[in-house]
């Protein structure tokens, strides 16, 4: 086993161990794949300012996420196919989470269900629904995530119709997979993955598979899905989603700053300011360029969260300190999982704690809450009005 000290090092090996079309699946962008890079190489650009002679003891790191206590300012991003990285990856990634001190947010197109996480875990969890057509399977879905007591629901706007992944296509990567010589002859090299797949019954869309009327299979999900992604949305559906659910509502994909200012009228909780990992619009700003203006705009008034492009504890504390009360990462802990499951993702939440931790420290603080852009060097950092 390889010394294991940052994310890259888990994704090297995530690269080696998942079949390539899931792997791709996670690591890839729309198009050129130009925001998809653009989202971590602008946390690069970021320098910080180190600070000496400071009393460095009894640091904390510890915040609130929508009124929830976090170990730190990071959540786990809903990923879809994360059951496919590692068998049962919902769950493990979930456990994971749960015993760290950080949110997990299950996504709609996960592979595990709702009521198998709930079932493998003791604290609450939170649950990212899409807008679809079919009104009906998404009052069923908002209620089965009542029941399974999660305390917040994440709803992504940013999927009304769906970027173009070019890997995916060439992989192959539909439901169900198809099989072709390639596919197959690069599964023969993946032994522990096919291991861990075979011994688990989780291989569908565990929250659409038996739940949505005339989705029976794989097959039928596939045709029921193509159709469901709702290219309608509008505020007035964010309403009825509120009033559906009645609890802590997210919402996820906002990249400008008037459609920030909607989602404070609509009643939200907090906003992610996202471009959902590159993978839709390519040519969009990065997150964490965006979020200056919209931290300005209603940083006061709502909880503004980012995602996009965090790949260490460093870029949680840049964003932090450009005024995003929490993060969400999704890859960072596709590596892990896909590297090691559940043990690869409490090591990627490890890494970036303790490197958040540290770089706080050298930034002359012991107290996350007392951070601002203070300890970021002039002229090196977006801002509002960049």
């Amino acid at each position: 086993m390889p010394v294991i000290t940052n994310i890259e090092d888990l994704r090297v090996l995530a690269q080696k161990r998942v079949p390539r079309m899931f792997y791709d699946y996670a690591d890839s962008g729309s198009w050129t794949e130009g925001t998809y890079r653009a989202n971590s190489e602008d946390f690069q650009k970021i320098k910080l300012r180190q600070r000496v002679a400071v009393n460095m003891e009894n640091r904390s790191t510890a915040t609130r996420m929508v009124g929830v206590e976090v170990k730190m300012p990071v959540a786990i991003a809903p990923v879809g196919l994360t059951g496919m990285q590692s068998a049962d990856g919902e769950i493990k990634a979930a456990r994971a989470a749960e015993k760290f001190g950080i949110p997990f947010i299950l996504s709609t197109m996960s592979i595990c269900s709702i009521e198998d996480v709930a079932a493998h875990t003791s604290r609450p969890f939170w649950f990212q629904l899409y807008m679809m057509r079919d009104r009906q399977a998404m009052v069923n879905m908002i209620e089965r995530t009542r029941k399974a007591g999660c305390d917040a629901l994440v709803l992504t706007l940013d999927l009304q119709v769906i970027g173009q992944r070019h890997k995916d296509l060439k992989n192959g990567l539909t439901a169900p997979p198809k099989p072709t010589l390639s596919t197959i002859l690069n599964l023969l090299t993946k032994p522990r993955w096919c291991l861990g797949m075979a011994g688990t019954r989780r291989h569908s869309f565990g929250n659409l598979v038996g739940h949505v009327k005339a989705v029976s299979d794989m097959k039928s999900l596939a045709a029921w899905t193509n159709e469901q992604f709702d290219p309608r949305l509008s505020w007035a559906d964010v309403a009825w989603v509120k009033a559906q659910w009645g609890g802590k509502l997210i919402l996820k994909g906002i990249q400008d700053v008037e459609d920030a200012k909607l989602a404070v009228l609509s009643g939200a909780d907090a906003i992610v300011v996202s471009n959902h990992g590159g993978r839709q619009l390519d040519g969009a700003q990065s997150s964490v360029e965006a979020l200056p203006a919209i931290v300005e705009a209603v940083g006061d008034q709502i909880e503004v969260w980012m995602d996009g492009g965090i790949r260490s504890g460093q870029d949680v504390l840049k964003a932090w300190a450009l005024g995003a009360r929490g993060t969400l990462i999704g890859r960072a802990m596709v590596y892990g999982l896909g590297a090691m499951g559940e043990a690869g993702v409490t090591k990627a939440l490890q890494i970036l704690h303790k490197e958040l931790d540290i770089t706080m420290a050298f930034c002359g603080h012991t107290d996350l809450q007392k951070v601002d852009k203070a300890i970021l060097l002039p002229g090196t950092f977006p801002t509002a009005h960049s």
